[in-house]
């Protein structure tokens, strides 16, 4: 049902409501609050002074506007409440003054001063509300407001709008769920707390035993998948090639090399995630299995989310390969058209054995003649369609996803219940832990002295700032152009600083990082845009400016541009001392840890970075909250689909449209 059928709701309300992804009235209704106040009302002659209160009595004044300054206004009344009359001020809400008047219903909240008889009040409400009664609160929109959003909620509830309930009917017996839109009712307008819980429960079930019925529906699907040619069995000379190799692996890179071997001479299609901390050596194994395919005759692709990465991995990879036979080459979006055309040509004629490059790998020109392997990097960057959309330019290749991000054993199994996982903890041997300290905006002299030390031993540093430039919304955060400046003076320009960012040219990336690399430039400032792939092994400081802005994930990340040879390295976080989140990092350099405190700190979202169509994103549910709530719709949800897809799910529609909804994503 159309927003605008909806009595009061215009086109400019669901312009804003838009915003908040709600497009129909479905939508509205499962647009869930993200919390509640509940009004429990007290006798202003029992309040103990600076104790917050709530009241509701009648107003017995006009009230009086003053402004005093520009942006600072009071509005002061009368009201009669406990049989007392008292003087009401608020500030900063002259704008409400012609809405009290004189005789009115009024609910205000604050602080009551009983020797000067005056309310300071926080928050107004202009009608009587009753004892117990619950508000609920939604996250917002510029021009909407929480008062807005329950109107529409309520209009929404009074249409008769069939509501599909996705817990099979056991399940809501087994567990003596209430109906779905009893639970939507109740979420929205509580009349107590015990109704949250039972609404909560429900919809939280729901949205889990949905998710992890996709999850395993995947996983059967992908069991069932037939057709892909097991590849050659190469191990002998994959272990020549290994043992070439001017390093040693480690016990976890040789163990993934073995399942992923096991998974390429296999008839099953392989759909693994190789999950590991910063530094671990992911990027080897993906190698590894590209020659192993190579050997068998397939091509293979490798797909980054960034051009610096991408050329990075090239560079890398071509130097790893350059005594195979091998062709390795780099397409990116800023690839020349003529030499993309020249790409396209090599990689559909079977000139080209491994393929690295960006988002330009899915484009529509690009045709592989016997495509056997995708390599996904920092695959959660990426939404399921752009994966997908490169999977299927091969008859049923391999697929190989890799993540930095060292989600817990536990929760990737779950989360990423339709993959095989793979986890690399070992670091490569001469690897030392890196050093790491907070510091204060007030201690900037100390951290600049140790930049300059470290600079004076010949070694470069990374800068990091949240933002490229200044915006009106965050104008307290410092910018890499802020920070270039500050730095130039602070060495005398006698140490050479430049930027880094997403928005220059390609040309102008190359160029920063080639003088870093080659030690020309001392300082580089960057934004995140280094927080994966970024290697050169003599930076061994990173100054992090308002570090807890950033998620505990991130920092890691960005951290492990350091300490990647065997130098002492050191990580600065400039921020507050007393941040617990920052204090993490300083006790522990081990990324497994420290994704499970971010994990019970912030929301799943946030950990696994930006979500897309497809991905894990919740209304209700939370990975870490519920967990055990998952657990047991992954247990139910396995047991359904096992009972029920057999029959194609006969008396179960409703499903259809999920599995219709994942096939459109495929």
């Amino acid at each position: 049902m159309e927003l605008t059928k909806l009595k009061g709701l215009g086109e400019k309300s669901r312009d804003l409501l838009n915003n908040l992804n709600i497009f129909s009235v479905e939508d509205l209704l499962m647009y869930y609050p993200y919390g509640y106040n509940v009004y429990n009302i007290s006798d202003i002659n029992k309040a103990n002074e600076n104790e917050q209160i709530i009241i509701v009595g009648k107003v017995d004044s006009t009230p009086i506007a003053r402004r005093f300054k520009r942006n600072f206004n009071s509005l002061s009344f009368r009201v009669f409440t406990s049989n007392k009359l008292i003087n009401v001020v608020i500030f900063n809400r002259a704008f409400m003054k012609n809405n009290i008047t004189p005789g009115s219903d009024i609910t205000l909240i604050g602080k009551y001063n009983s020797l000067k008889n005056t309310f300071t009040a926080s928050n107004i409400l202009l009608s009587k509300i009753e004892e117990g009664s619950i508000e609920s609160k939604y996250h917002l929109t510029s021009g909407i407001s929480n008062k807005q959003i329950s109107k529409y909620v309520d209009s929404a509830l009074k249409e008769n709008i069939a509501l599909t309930d996705y817990i099979p009917e056991e399940y809501n017996d087994r567990y003596n769920f209430i109906n779905k839109r009893e639970a939507v009712y109740y979420i929205h307008k509580p009349s107590n707390i015990d109704e949250i819980k039972k609404a909560k429960l429900k919809l939280i079930y729901e949205e889990l035993f949905t998710f992890m019925f996709k999850i395993n529906y995947l996983k059967y699907v992908k069991s069932k998948e037939e057709g892909k040619e097991p590849k050659k069995d190469k191990k002998e000379e994959v272990d020549k090639f290994i043992d070439s190799l001017p390093f040693s692996l480690t016990t976890d890179q040789i163990k993934t090399v073995e399942d992923i071997h096991t998974d390429l001479i296999s008839d099953k299609r392989m759909n693994r995630l190789v999950c590991g901390d910063v530094g671990s050596g992911k990027t080897i194994v993906g190698v590894i299995a590209s020659y192993e395919c190579f050997l068998s005759g397939y091509q293979s692709a490798l797909m980054a989310p960034t051009e610096i990465l991408a050329t990075q991995h090239y560079l890398n990879i071509k130097n790893l390969l350059k005594d195979t036979n091998m062709n390795v080459e780099l397409l990116l979006g800023s690839t020349k058209k003529k030499d993309k055309e020249e790409i396209y040509r090599k990689l559909e004629n079977g000139e080209i054995d491994l393929i690295i490059g960006t988002h330009a790998l899915i484009s529509e020109k690009v045709t592989f003649k016997n495509l056997g392997l995708v390599i996904t990097d920092e695959q959660h960057r990426f939404g399921v369609n752009q994966r997908n959309s490169l999977r299927n330019k091969g008859n049923i290749p391999d697929i190989l996803y890799m993540s930095a991000t060292p989600i817990p054993r536990t929760y990737a199994l779950t989360i990423y219940g339709d993959m095989d996982i793979s986890l690399i903890k070992t670091k490569p041997a001469g690897r030392k832990e890196i050093n790491t300290i907070i510091k204060s905006d007030k201690e900037i002299k100390d951290v600049l002295s140790l930049m300059l030390e470290e600079i004076k031993k010949g070694h470069q540093v990374y800068v990091v700032s949240p933002l490229i430039e200044e915006s009106e919304e965050e104008n307290t955060l410092t910018t890499v152009n802020e920070l270039k400046e500050k730095l130039d003076i602070a060495f005398n320009k006698k140490v050479k600083v430049e930027i880094l960012h997403g928005k220059l040219s390609k040309e102008d990336k190359e160029k920063v990082m080639d003088d870093f690399k080659e030690g020309k430039t001392k300082v580089l400032v960057s934004t995140t845009v280094i927080e994966v792939g970024v290697d050169v092994k003599n930076a061994t400081m990173m100054v992090i400016f308002n570090a807890e802005r950033f998620g505990l994930a991130t920092l890691h990340q960005l951290r492990g541009r350091i300490g990647r040879n065997s130098l002492e390295s050191t990580c600065i976080l400039v921020g507050k001392n007393d941040n617990e989140r920052l204090k993490v990092l300083e006790e522990s350099n081990d990324g497994f840890y420290i994704t499970e405190k971010d994990f019970e700190m912030r929301r799943e979202g946030d950990l696994f970075g930006t979500r897309q169509s497809g991905d894990m994103s919740f209304k209700i549910a939370d990975i870490k909250r519920d967990f055990k709530v998952l657990l047991k719709t992954k247990e139910d949800s396995e047991e359904f689909l096992l009972k029920n897809i057999k029959n194609g799910f006969k008396n179960e529609e409703k499903y259809y449209k999920i599995i219709d909804e994942m096939k459109r994503l495929d």
